[in-house]
């Protein structure tokens, strides 16, 4: 099915992506249009295509076929270096935290700040703590009460703001993937993460979310891409469809009465 089309140049293109391991053909002649500051999300069923699809994105998974463009460019991405160069950054479902390090422990991991006495590298952490402080509060919008204790003394949100403050200040970020971020997060936790979703996106930077859960996709998704078998069933315009529709395209129903 045809995608909705942008008012504007996309900010990226994914045109013909495929991608097999041996006899396996887990994605096959997908096209993906993203526009700045949208948020796309990707729904269907296990095995459908989804986190090869992003990971291939970001650079986990080279395509056997297909064409990647940005701002108007073709990209080679071949590694998950090359990706965030790009501005791309993903927060996976495990969010890749160290739990025994603080918040800006995470935020500046493999970036971290340093002065040289001697010729001898010395963290610089008080600088590190105020620079993570400022962009959670500032871009994330939270604040923590204590920004020196273990991301495992945490609450799930916290750590989820944690991760996205990270792909923030290590990256000229254009494109945040988010795997399921609303997974094992209570209802409070849940609200929150969805307001930071928005607000991402009124900084004008795209959101590309896997979710199962279409509550949360059509509280935040300008468009969703149901992919079904590895291939693409539909893409539909969150202000004109519905649940339902989404549904019917999820489980191949023809009639669209599916059960909410």
């Amino acid at each position: 099915m045809d995608q909705p089309p942008l008012s504007v140049e996309p900010l990226l293109t994914m045109t013909g992506i495929a991608k097999h391991f041996g006899g396996v053909m887990a994605v096959q002649d997908v096209d993906l249009t993203l526009g700045r500051g949208e948020v796309v999300a990707i729904v269907g069923d296990n095995g459908a295509g989804k986190s090869t699809l992003i990971k291939v994105l970001t650079g986990v998974h080279v395509p056997d076929e297909g064409v990647i463009t940005l701002e108007g460019r073709q990209v080679s991405i071949t590694s998950k270096r090359a990706s965030q160069a790009l501005g791309i950054e993903a927060v996976y479902q495990d969010l890749g935290l160290v739990d025994t390090l603080d918040a800006a422990g995470n935020v500046f991991l493999g970036h971290e700040l340093k002065r040289y006495i001697l010729g001898i590298p010395f963290l610089r952490n008080a600088r590190m703590a105020e620079e993570a402080a400022r962009v959670l509060k500032e871009n994330v919008g939270i604040e923590l009460e204590d920004i020196t204790v273990p991301t495992h003394n945490l609450s799930g949100g916290q750590r989820q703001a944690v991760a996205i403050a990270r792909a923030i200040y290590n990256t000229d970020l254009k494109i945040l993937v988010m795997d399921e971020p609303t997974a094992a997060l209570g209802p409070e936790e849940t609200r929150n993460t969805l307001k930071l979703m928005r607000r991402l996106k009124d900084q004008g930077i795209s959101l590309i979310v896997i979710s199962h859960n279409l509550d949360h996709v059509f509280a935040v998704a300008d468009r969703v891409m149901v992919m079904r078998g590895g291939r693409v069933a539909a893409t539909l315009d969150c202000k004109s469809s519905t649940k339902q529709d989404v549904l019917a395209h999820i489980i191949a129903a023809t009639d669209g009465n599916v059960a909410a």
